[in-house]
């Protein structure tokens, strides 16, 4: 690692080149890590932590080590069942009188983990039983735990792509909404929330792209994952040339388009506020962006931070595992079916990583 930045820092670095590991929080903190090199290697290879003192390196292989997770009984929730269906109810309340379309309402699981040990070794339980397009994991070790970082991702949602071509770039999105545990459990409430969401995502870019470009393909697709069944829709534009090599690209990037649409709600603004009056626990990771941005090529891939558990240490130094579930709500939603579909988002996930925890 060659350096850290953070915010506004971090886009006027990003307009310097460089390849960057990009994590942003769903609140809006948004940090980076300037990589000395970058390889394709494997998943084995790729299992050593990236440290400011090489020291520390461990010897053993992380691969190799054993996930010791929490206990399967030691996950408490940011929002009990009473608590989540009261707030969906308080969502309908403000979609029956306009201020809202769509907002999306989640809870943050935790259980207490003094020592994670590798999120690798969690991610290759994830990866046997729970593969996704977006598996990975980020090990970062400093003395300062705000430029620290350790997760594990299974998300299967593409938040964007960039792709440069000699005319500009091609910006992708794949918002995910609607999921059911069979294909015939999606209904028409599902499609109705990819469609306000695809529309979101589409206004959301269109300032950055050429008017005219911003089209939305394979609409309301049916995909399967494992456990679970999701609608997803691609919105793609074209960012003109000029922008495209603007040294404030990135800003305006996440400026147009931050947070993604699918965990916010539309308007997004409207839900942005609705989301911080009704959850009780920030979400972090959960329902950020994760990923790569090569800002010499101007290209980056950044998927929406879900179905992600992340470790952090708390009040008295005392470290827990967090993972965050949650639904869209709209005027069709029935708070009890929002509650079972959180618990369908994490019941399988939170099950892996509870494997082998400590008696």
């Amino acid at each position: 690692m060659l350096d850290f930045r953070e915010g506004a820092d971090l886009f006027r670095a990003l307009g310097n080149g460089g390849n960057w590991l990009v994590v942003a929080d769903f609140e809006g903190r948004v940090r980076g890590w300037r990589m000395k090199e970058v390889a394709d290697v494997s998943f084995e290879e790729a299992s050593a932590p990236l440290s400011s003192e090489p020291a520390q390196q461990p010897s053993a292989h992380p691969l190799r080590a054993p996930w010791n997770g929490p206990r399967a009984d030691s996950w408490s929730s940011s929002l009990d069942q009473r608590e989540y269906t009261s707030a969906v109810s308080a969502t309908r309340n403000y979609i029956a009188e306009g201020t809202v379309y769509q907002a999306n309402i989640c809870r943050v699981m935790s259980a207490p983990l003094p020592s994670p040990g590798h999120p690798a070794a969690l991610t290759r339980i994830l990866a046997t039983h729970n593969p996704a397009p977006h598996l990975g994991y980020a090990l970062i070790e400093h003395p300062d735990p705000s430029r620290s970082l350790w997760l594990a991702s299974a998300s299967p949602e593409l938040y964007l792509q960039v792709e440069p071509h000699e005319n500009g770039a091609t910006i992708s999105s794949r918002p995910i909404k609607g999921t059911g545990r069979r294909r015939s459990d999606l209904t028409e409430k599902d499609e109705a929330e990819n469609v306000m969401i695809t529309d979101l995502v589409r206004n959301d870019i269109s300032p950055l792209c050429t008017p005219g470009t911003v089209a939305v393909r394979d609409f309301l697709k049916v995909e399967e994952h494992p456990g679970l069944f999701h609608l997803v829709s691609t919105v793609e534009g074209e960012i003109p040339l000029e922008r495209a090599r603007s040294s404030r690209i990135w800003e305006e990037v996440f400026a147009a388009t931050y947070p993604p649409g699918s965990v916010s709600g539309a308007p997004k603004s409207s839900a942005l506020r609705i989301i911080s009056a009704l959850e009780t626990h920030p979400r972090g990771p959960y329902c950020g962006a994760i990923g790569w941005i090569d800002a010499d090529r101007m290209s980056a891939i950044l998927s929406v931070g879900i179905r992600t558990f992340w470790w952090e240490t708390g009040c008295c130094e005392r470290g827990s595992l967090h993972f965050g579930t949650g639904a869209g709500i709209t005027w069709g939603s029935d708070p009890q079916r929002e509650w079972e579909e959180t618990q369908l988002k994490a019941e399988r996930l939170v099950a892996l990583a509870s494997q082998g925890g400590a008696a």
